[in-house]
């Protein structure tokens, strides 16, 4: 289909967009990229501000595994376009990449930014046309004879667009102010598209901490604790690595690879329950040997942490909750040490998520990303009902829903329609 007639327009210039915008100018249409924000990316580029975490090169099988409920649906996008594609496609930039101990793939700078840059030079010399601050505010319902119009909001006025298919790659509705607001799902409700609620995902939990303790150790990390959760079944799910303590809870690695099932536990049952292992290294005989050592005239405070290496933010967190008379017997200190109860009470609100849960659901879109209600309509990215863990696995999922939608499209275009 080189050199055809067809214009296609995409909606949202992140990841999944601009990947959609790439798969159809290869196949010769016109590409027109609107975005509300001044610039492309903007989500994407913060995403990599600690380090441009591509995608994970662990088994299959497992990587799968971290799209939980939708793992069926993600793996014919993931089939076509997966880790090892993404890599491949990365190194076409020009940019390599290389595998971190955890297994975790990064650019050999790990930055975003250059490798936006390279991306958008590429897409720009093979002819994809970018249209900036450009809001989408729904559809154009007084053009007859078109089956799709398009209404945009520009500081010129409002504009319309006719294309002959659309990529819909909006986001979900987590870090508003970087374009992802979810200010699409009424444009799509309106038309009776099944879209799940948005919920935040990878996010922190209130806990309600003392005054005192929020105000001391607010922004203290709880260097390499073993988080676990036991859910509605009985299953025990662990994760370690940093928490970082906040002004109303926590966050962090461990907390975020939990988030949905803590999410999900809250809303169920009003809160969650997690438990801290504050000194994984060690088995609960050796902490409390260590605790049962005379202390002479040291404090507390002292003794743990020459004895045990409690110390700082860990003992206050014990302080701030545990009974006072737990600190005078070591069996009940030692055991709250290697498994401490958390009670989480709400996630932290969903413009403050890495990312969003919910979206347009599979079952309201064909095996190629188009909207059954609407012909010619497709989607693709974050605002499709799935939700995965940091690792990579967010962004590896939304190249390929782009990927995937885009080829979708010009499947449609040769079936469904003829050049004029």
């Amino acid at each position: 289909m080189k050199n055809n007639p067809y214009t296609v327009a995409v909606i949202g210039g992140g990841p999944a967009g601009l990947m959609a915008a790439e798969s159809l100018v290869q196949g010769g249409v016109r590409v027109d990229v609107y975005d509300a924000m001044p610039t492309m990316g903007r989500k994407f580029l913060r995403a990599g501000k600690g380090g441009m975490n591509i995608t994970h090169a662990e088994p299959v099988d497992d990587f799968l595994s971290r799209y939980g409920g939708r793992r069926a649906q993600l793996k014919p996008l993931l089939d076509s376009f997966g880790p090892n594609a993404l890599r491949e496609w990365v190194h076409g930039l020009g940019i390599s990449t290389f595998v971190g101990s955890s297994g975790r793939v990064f650019p050999a700078d790990m930055k975003a930014a250059p490798l936006l840059r390279a991306w958008l030079h590429r897409l720009r010399e093979s002819g994809v046309h970018f249209h900036m601050r450009h809001r989408w505010c729904g559809w154009n319902e007084s053009t007859d004879g078109i089956s799709i119009s398009l209404r945009f909001d520009t500081a010129q006025g409002e504009i319309i667009a006719q294309p002959d298919a659309v990529v819909l790659a909006l986001g979900g509705g987590s870090w508003a102010r970087l374009g992802s607001n979810g200010a699409w799902v009424p444009l799509l409700t309106q038309r009776g598209i099944a879209v799940a609620p948005l919920r935040p995902a990878n996010c922190g939990f209130d806990v309600g901490w003392s005054p005192y303790f929020s105000e001391k150790f607010a922004g203290y990390p709880l260097k390499s604790v073993s988080v676990s959760f036991t859910d509605a079944a009985g299953h025990s799910h662990s994760r370690r690595g940093d928490v970082m303590v906040t002004g109303s809870g926590v966050e962090g690695g461990p907390i975020y690879a939990l988030s949905a099932m803590l999410r999900d536990e809250i809303e169920a049952r009003g809160e969650a329950v997690i438990h801290i292992d504050l000194v994984p290294g060690k088995d609960l005989p050796r902490v409390i040997a260590e605790i049962d050592h005379p202390r002479g005239s040291r404090s507390m405070s002292s003794h743990l942490q020459s004895r045990a290496n409690i110390r700082g933010v860990q003992t206050g967190l014990l302080r701030e909750l545990l009974p006072k008379s737990d600190f005078d017997h070591p069996e009940r200190l030692a055991a709250a040490i290697k498994s401490l109860p958390l009670r989480l009470v709400a996630p932290r609100p969903l413009d403050e998520a890495i990312s969003s849960a919910g979206g347009v659901t599979f079952e309201a879109l064909d095996e190629h990303l188009m909207v059954r209600a609407l012909p010619g309509v497709f989607c693709a990215g974050e605002m499709l009902d799935w939700e995965a863990p940091t690792g990579g696995y967010l962004l590896t999922a939304c190249f390929a829903s782009g990927y995937h939608a885009g080829r979708g499209v010009m499947g449609w275009l040769a079936s469904s329609l003829q050049p004029a």
